[in-house]
């Protein structure tokens, strides 16, 4: 069986639609035992007290909202190069997730860089090309709005989304590219010394694994309204050439 059949529609709405409702649990239940364990079974961290706490939002929504662009690039790329209707609309899909994702980090962010830094921001190089990719985040939501034909609005948003990857790689590794930013290195890394302690990590783990989920039924959900849009769309379409 080829990864190609999910790109049918009928096929694609056949297989989620018996998978959406176990990603959805499975979700909220990493979400519910990973804020849980973080907030109210972890130490307040030695230096920064209890505003550590908000890795288990900060850390996930960052993550994913770089990672949702990632996933809108794929399927751009599967649309330019294959013409796939379903992935084009799984890319359309995510968008607003992933810019839901961009601000919630951004505000977590700026809730715990007030009391750490002593500001709510500064043009640090993660923070600006993070600021920059939501701005491509509302740029590519608004074209898919603004274009009338569905095929040339996927066609624009795929080359938008090619622009794009490039602040999504930015604010994934600015800081291995400008030392002199305030943000801090990487809070999961394959160097253990540049972990946070186990007692946060662990949580954090669960906790990103839910918001890896919740991205996914999300972007199912939303991909599977589009095609029925798309399909009552067709039959209006239809019954006015009758």
């Amino acid at each position: 069986m080829s990864i190609w059949e999910y790109a049918n529609p009928k096929k694609f709405m056949a297989s989620t639609g018996w998978l959406l409702p176990w990603v959805w649990g499975m979700a909220g239940l990493c979400l519910l035992v990973g804020l849980i364990w973080g907030y109210f079974f972890t130490p307040d961290d030695f230096r920064q007290g209890s505003t550590v706490k908000i890795i288990y939002l900060h850390v996930p929504s960052a993550m994913m909202a770089i990672n949702a662009w990632v996933m809108m690039l794929v399927a751009s790329l599967i649309w330019l190069i294959r013409r796939h209707h379903v992935s084009a609309l799984a890319a359309k899909a995510a968008a607003p997730v992933g810019l839901t994702f961009t601000v919630i980090a951004l505000v977590t962010g700026a809730l715990w860089g007030q009391p750490m830094w002593g500001t709510w921001w500064a043009w640090d190089p993660r923070l600006t090309s993070f600021l920059i990719l939501t701005l491509f985040y509302l740029g590519y939501i608004a074209l898919w709005q603004a274009v009338e034909n569905p095929d040339t609005a996927a066609d624009l948003t795929a080359v938008l989304c090619l622009v794009g990857s490039v602040f999504a790689l930015l604010s994934r590794y600015a800081v291995l590219f400008w030392n002199q930013g305030l943000h801090q290195g990487a809070s999961l890394s394959l160097d253990k010394e540049e972990n946070v302690a186990d007692v946060f990590w662990f949580p954090l783990l669960v906790c990103i694994a839910g918001f890896v989920l919740l991205f996914v039924a999300l972007v199912l959900m939303r991909t599977r309204t589009e095609i029925r849009a798309r399909r009552l769309q067709a039959l209006i379409a239809r019954e006015r050439l009758a």
